[in-house]
Order: structure tokens, then sequence, then C-alpha cells
């Protein structure tokens, strides 16, 4: 069955692959600052940042099946050098920004017989990680709402958290960004590599599909093994 699913951040990294995966098959809306990755795809593009704009919900359909915030942050600094007002901005973008943009959109997932919503956290939150603090905070509270969230709508909608590791994205480009990097960000791993933003976005797809009818307030760990074995 063709779903209309609103994409927060369509426009690059996981949000971007995510958008490949579905649109051959369902209606998808894009909100992001920028339009020009998806000039091939068949989507429908509104114009948003998640931290300055109020959502324009006039382009959307009645009805809305799926919801997926994927805006956030990677501010990894020692504890001593972060101020609060990097707590504040990363709040906004990954808490906030999903607040509001869910409650923007509330009444068109309350019209979906069964409506599927898709937040992103990080292994970080599971996984105490030097150098976190700040995006694990907020990604923590992401947890807390995914988890609230599903409680208080279940059996209308199912809630539900990615959290990867570190993947080869826009976002985490300057982790990555040269060979030796990204071979120590490959050996932290026990499965030896860094993820793709199609391996995360394909977990995402499956949430919002019919395979996933029978979860809901799940946290789902697509990680390389890094926030559970420790291999060496």
């Amino acid at each position: 069955m063709k779903k209309n699913i609103l994409i927060i951040g369509g426009s690059s990294g996981i949000g971007r692959a995510l958008v490949d995966i579905l649109a051959p098959s369902h209606n998808i809306y894009v909100a992001s600052r920028s339009s020009e990755s998806l000039d091939n795809t068949v989507v429908t593009h509104i114009n948003f940042d998640a931290l300055s704009d109020a959502l324009d919900v006039s382009a959307l359909p009645e009805q809305l099946d799926g919801f997926v915030y994927c805006p956030g942050s990677i501010n990894l600094r020692p504890f001593r050098g972060l101020k609060p007002e990097t707590f504040q901005q990363d709040f906004e973008i990954n808490l906030v920004g999903a607040v509001k943009s869910l409650q923007a959109v509330l009444p068109f997932l309350q019209k979906s017989p069964a409506a599927s919503l898709v937040f992103f956290s990080t292994v970080a939150v599971q996984t105490g990680m030097p150098f976190h603090a700040s995006v694990a905070a907020s990604k923590g509270a992401i947890e807390g709402l995914t988890r609230s969230l599903a409680a208080e709508y279940a059996p209308k909608f199912r809630v539900n958290c990615i959290a990867p590791s570190l993947t080869q994205t826009p976002l985490a480009d300057k982790f990555l960004n040269n060979e030796a990097k990204l071979e120590k960000a490959q050996a932290r791993h026990p499965l030896q590599q860094v993820g793709s933003a199609k391996n995360v976005a394909q977990m995402a797809a499956f949430l919002l599909g019919e395979e996933g009818q029978w979860m809901t307030g799940q946290i789902l760990h697509v990680d390389g093994g890094i926030g559970d074995l420790k291999t060496n």
C-alpha cells in the first residue's frame, strides 16, 4: 500500500538514503533547507530549517502515515570545553526541533489508521564514550521521548528510534575525511567497518513498513556491534 511519509532533513545523509529506498513506492515529502540533491527524485519538497522555521504544512496531504526526524549534531569535545550554549544548541536541533515538527503534523498522523514515527539517537547514549556529553545528553532525551510517545499513542502510532554508531554521512565527514581516520574508526567496531547511510536507512524503512508493525517503543542499535561487544 502506498503511504504518505514526511522526512524531516531528507536531503542528505541517512534521510537522503531513505528517500532513495521509499520514493519508488510511496508518496514522499521532504522538509529541508536545500532541495538540490533531490532534483532527480519524485518527492514534494518543503523549505524548512529545524532551528528557525515553523514547518509549512500546506503542502502536506490530509493524512500522513509516516514521520521521520533526521536532523542532528555531532559536537565531540572535552566536557570542560563545552559551553552551556552548546548543550542548548544540541537540544534545539535534536530534541526541540523534533517536538515542534511532530506537533505541527500530529493532526495529519492521527488520520492514519497506523502511523509509524522514527527518530534517531546515537550509540553513545547506551555506551558511555569520552567527549560525547552534549550529543549524548540531547539524544538521550530523544530516547525518552520515543518511549513516552510510544506508550501515550499506542495502539494508534508506532514510535521507534534508531541509535547508530558513526556513519559515512556529510555530518560525520570531518571524522572520516582521510584514510587514517577511516581506518581508525573501522578498527573500533567489531565488524571492522563504518556504517553507510543506507545501512541505517534500511532499518528506518523497515520500521515504516508493514514488516515492523509489531514493534514500538524500541531503541534499535545499528552500530557495527560497538555498543554491546568488545572483541579486543
